[in-house]
């Protein structure tokens, strides 16, 4: 459990993202967390590089519903108090923060407190050791750190685990997941790092996170861009309704435009999603179909709960492949809205 959410087994994939202001910007961070929660995310990571980052747990966890996960590196102090100031899960690299019995002391203080703990290994913070053995931040070299840091707290009979083996090589971190997913049982926290601006990093997520999920394997997700972090949490959901894993928001189909399309599809499109979004029907779990020709109206989108099939100066509203009435092009996107709401109130 982290807080009230369910990592692992038959839970729901859950999406999750991490502020970025300097935990000092308390208005700021608050600000930015309620937005992440009115845009999906269901868990939330902070950076906690001092005691301003604890204060910020605090203030958080009296701000929004979404557990929150505390990010610690070295100090092992900073991990302890963050648990007693609240935080729902702690994410530590254990060979950062010293030596074995500060390693116990937060174990024991997690245990006391029924918060687990993520080890988050990566590609650029292996131990030298093994970078020496493997000659490279391979996969095998993630796994073996990652089971490593597993059996340091399996030995203060610290079990609460969450594991994350990111590379910023979408191949090694696809074999890595695989190749951890065949030797434990806990609960994997999928993600490609450092991906790079939004349209590169959707990418390179969608191909990792997505084929690991298709495959079975992952329990929480984190699609990291360097972008605004409610960007990460739209993608994260957009992965998982392609997969079917969510159905919580609807899901626009629509064609990709060739010669027979004689609208502008394109912006009739994005206008939709807008406004979609401005009247808040964007979260409806309905397939919503706009399609560019009579070919690919109510024919090739006949599952779509609503649809529209666009012409030059009309097109023909359909409702699960049977067809409705035709409208002007020019209201077509106000009866389709109109559609959606009176599948809303049914």
């Amino acid at each position: 459990m982290c807080g009230r959410i369910k990592i692992g087994g038959d839970a729901p994939i859950t999406v999750q993202t991490m502020l970025n202001f300097p935990p000092q910007k308390v208005e700021e961070n608050v600000r930015a967390a309620q937005r992440m929660e009115q845009a999906g995310c269901d868990i939330l990571r902070i950076a906690v590089p001092d005691e301003a980052g604890v204060a910020l747990v605090r203030a958080l966890k009296e701000a929004v519903r979404m557990p929150i996960v505390a990010d610690i590196h070295f100090d092992y102090r900073l991990a302890i108090a963050a648990v007693e100031a609240g935080c729902d899960k702690v994410r530590i690299n254990p060979g950062n923060i010293g030596g074995e019995d500060r390693v116990r002391q937060v174990a024991e203080c997690c245990r006391s407190h029924g918060v687990p703990i993520r080890i988050g290994v990566n590609g650029g913070s292996l131990q030298k050791d093994i970078l020496q053995k493997y000659g490279a931040p391979t996969a095998a070299a993630l796994c073996e750190s990652a089971l490593r840091h597993a059996a340091l707290l399996e030995q203060f009979d610290f079990t609460d685990i969450v594991l994350s083996l990111k590379s910023s090589d979408v191949p090694t971190m696809l074999e890595a997941y695989r190749m951890i997913a065949k030797r434990c049982d806990y609960p994997l926290h999928l993600g490609v790092t450092e991906t790079g601006t939004e349209a590169q990093g959707i990418v390179k997520s969608a191909v990792g996170i997505g084929a690991l999920l298709a495959d079975g394997i992952g329990d929480t997700i984190r699609v990291s861009l360097t972008a605004d972090p409610a960007r990460e949490v739209e993608a994260g959901l957009r992965i998982l309704r392609a997969l079917n894993l969510r159905r919580d928001g609807i899901n626009l189909i629509s064609c990709p435009t060739c010669g027979r399309t004689k609208s502008d599809l394109i912006g009739l499109v994005q206008q939709a999603e807008r406004r979609l979004a401005q009247e808040g029907l964007q979260s409806l779990p309905l397939t919503v179909a706009i399609m560019g020709c009579a070919v690919n109206g109510p024919g090739e989108a006949r599952e779509a709960d609503v649809g529209l099939a666009c012409g030059e100066s009309a097109g023909v509203l359909f409702r699960r492949g049977e067809k409705l009435r035709s409208v002007p092009m020019d209201h077509a996107l106000d009866a389709l809205l109109e559609e959606i709401r009176k599948l809303k109130e049914d």
